[in-house]
């Protein structure tokens, strides 16, 4: 047996009441037909549990479109499973954040694209949604349910990372998450435009990395496993908290979690399963076969487990075990998931 992911994220439902444009899920307004059902998704967090993740995120589309989204929550927090919600958070309101702090929801991953309305909603593609994401930042605060900020890094926000941090303090975030944007899903065709350039994104790493000195929340960046290296080379010491807690953040040390163990990997809302939510790679199905057997058996994890098979630049890298590129960038720019990331600035070409 193979150790287990640490964390699993499950797209509940592929429906979404906004258009991002980069969603990965390329979720619509309507749920999928083949969703997995209320006792399908049971048997899954079944196995879940006896498997031994350390940490279950529920996402989609927009978790809070399923009607038994609490249902589920309930049954994983039952079976001792730390569950999460990833939502945009324009359907919180003040009595759902107290049922869902109820259900067991330990925190919420609240998706903020800009720092004022125009960038944000732009981008999500519903006119309002700043407005009611703040609303539903301010309901979890009030129902006493913790809840952390995501962030797009992107061609549009550089100039507001700065004040996207700050919005996350001052709206009671207990930490930050920020996505380097992957031409991923949706993306591909809706703002491949928007990726960064390396040098733009080394720029953005510095900044990240500099603010986090006195910055009092951990800020953790995904899709960008050059960013820990960063923090280690120009040896950072936050100033509200222990240095060691750096250490929580993805990557720290380990390189891209796709598929690895005590990593990440991700179910879909049909039982899909994928090395990440950017490394879009089909493994198997939870209709067909247990996630544990997939998790053992899969010839594709097999090949990006091994740091080795890595190839170019990332192969050769100096940080070829503690970073390695992001696979789903990789994937996504050459169509082989074992070719050098390049969005790293690293590695001259």
């Amino acid at each position: 047996m193979i150790h287990p992911p640490f964390m699993v994220s499950y797209g509940i439902t592929t429906k979404c009441n906004l258009k991002c444009k980069h969603c990965y899920s390329e979720s619509v307004d309507q749920a999928a037909p083949d969703e997995l059902t209320t006792q399908e998704t049971f048997h899954l967090i079944d196995d879940l549990s006896k498997w031994g993740i350390g940490l279950l995120i529920i996402d989609g589309g927009e978790p809070l479109c399923r009607e038994d989204l609490l249902d589920v929550v309930k049954y994983a927090s039952s079976k001792g499973i730390r569950t999460t919600i990833g939502s945009n958070g324009t359907l919180i309101d003040e009595p759902m954040a107290r049922k869902m702090r109820e259900a067991g929801v330990m925190s919420v991953a609240i998706s903020v694209d800009g720092a004022d309305a125009q960038t944000h909603d732009a981008f999500r593609g519903i006119s309002g949604a700043f407005e009611q994401t703040l609303r539903g930042m301010e309901a979890c605060h009030n129902a006493g349910l913790p809840f952390q900020l995501n962030m797009t890094i992107r061609k549009d926000t550089l100039s507001q990372l700065g004040d996207m941090l700050r919005l996350a303090v001052e709206h009671g975030a207990n930490a930050v998450e920020l996505f380097d944007l992957v031409a991923a899903g949706r993306a591909k065709e809706e703002c491949r435009d928007q990726v960064l350039s390396p040098d733009e994104r080394r720029q953005a790493m510095e900044l990240l990395a500099d603010a986090q000195r006195d910055y009092p929340l951990i800020i953790r960046v995904i899709a960008c496993p050059m960013y820990p290296l960063l923090l280690r080379q120009k040896e950072i010491q936050p100033k509200y908290f222990p240095t060691e807690m750096l250490k929580r953040i993805p990557y720290y040390g380990r390189g891209c979690a796709a598929g690895m163990p005590s990593g990440y990997v991700v179910i879909r809302s049909n039982g899909e399963v994928n090395p990440c939510m950017l490394l879009q790679v089909k493994l198997g199905n939870v209709r067909e076969r247990s996630i544990m057997s997939i998790w053992d058996d899969s010839p594709v994890l097999a090949q990006l487990r091994q740091r080795k098979l890595l190839e170019d630049e990332c192969g050769n890298c100096t940080y070829r075990d503690s970073c390695s590129g992001c696979r789903g960038r990789a994937y996504e720019e050459t169509g082989d998931m074992m070719a050098a990331d390049l969005g790293c600035w690293l590695a001259p070409r």
